[in-house]
């Protein structure tokens, strides 16, 4: 079972609910999550909560408690936010590489599946004709806490794109595209080091060739711990073969620890 997990604070996340509904044929059931109905196309489920997704962890064992069922995917179908209210389609993986400041635990991160982002990320850039920004964001924010696999698709960064109703479609379009082929992908997974949060040199080799990124830690997260990188790889649900540095966007220890990592599990070092 799939889980589209929405929240009824977020003009983004019912924006793009509104459009799963109307476009794709999901039904109303006669159950509940959360106290709001559930909706449902086959094996995929629209939940709604009341509250910030940031800070839902243990959504899949509340999901199991309420429902009964484990879901092999959550997508949170969000907002992003930015002082710099940068119009934006965006992936990502959630966590906090120190410590919680929006949600989760401290040095905790969320399991990520990369050909999932990756597959978000390309139906995104090839649907976007707004002229918005398309891009993965570095690892941040919770929730850290779920033992199943799960990405953020977010609508950026103010009220005017939060509504707009192309933007809805185009995260409705791509969250069914991924749902419905991201077990079938074969891409080469990385965890990703550096750059700034919007990650342009990690988005660009994804949508140019065939990596697909698991976590992303941006240069305000350095320095990142041996111990933290492992747990980025481990935290992946596909295999990862090759940890990828944005060399002049890294601080120095951090990159040379991504390096001497690489060689010692045997791993592909990709230098940009």
């Amino acid at each position: 079972m799939k889980t589209i997990m929405t929240t009824k604070i977020d003009l983004a996340s019912m924006n793009i609910k509104q459009k799963l509904i109307e476009n794709f044929g999901f039904e109303e059931t006669g159950v509940k999550f959360d106290n709001n109905i559930v909706y449902k196309k086959g094996n995929v489920l629209i939940l709604t909560t009341n509250q910030e997704m940031i800070y839902y962890d243990y959504l899949d064992r509340e999901i199991e408690k309420q429902l009964n069922i484990k879901p092999d995917l959550i997508i949170f179908a969000s907002r992003h936010s930015s002082k710099q209210k940068l119009p934006a389609l965006t992936t990502h993986i959630t966590g906090n590489w120190g410590k919680a400041m929006y949600g989760g635990k401290d040095g905790s991160l969320a399991i990520a599946q990369p050909s999932a982002m990756k597959l978000a990320l390309l139906k995104m850039n090839e649907l976007n004709d707004l002229g918005w920004t398309v891009c993965y964001e570095a690892t941040h924010h919770g929730p850290s806490e779920l033992d199943i696999p799960s990405l953020f698709i977010e609508i950026g960064s103010s009220k005017e794109e939060w509504i707009n109703d192309r933007a809805g479609e185009i995260l409705a379009e791509t969250i069914m595209y991924v749902i419905n082929n991201y077990q079938k992908a074969n891409f080469k997974v990385a965890i990703g080091i550096g750059g700034g949060h919007y990650a342009p040199k990690q988005t660009k080799a994804a949508l140019d060739s065939d990596i697909a990124f698991s976590h992303i830690a941006a240069k305000y997260a350095h320095p990142v711990s041996k111990d933290m990188l492992l747990k980025a790889i481990e935290r992946t649900a596909e295999k990862v073969e090759a940890i990828y540095v944005d060399w002049k966007g890294s601080k120095g220890e951090t990159r040379q620890l991504a390096r001497s990592l690489a060689e010692e599990l045997g791993l592909e070092f990709i230098k940009d």
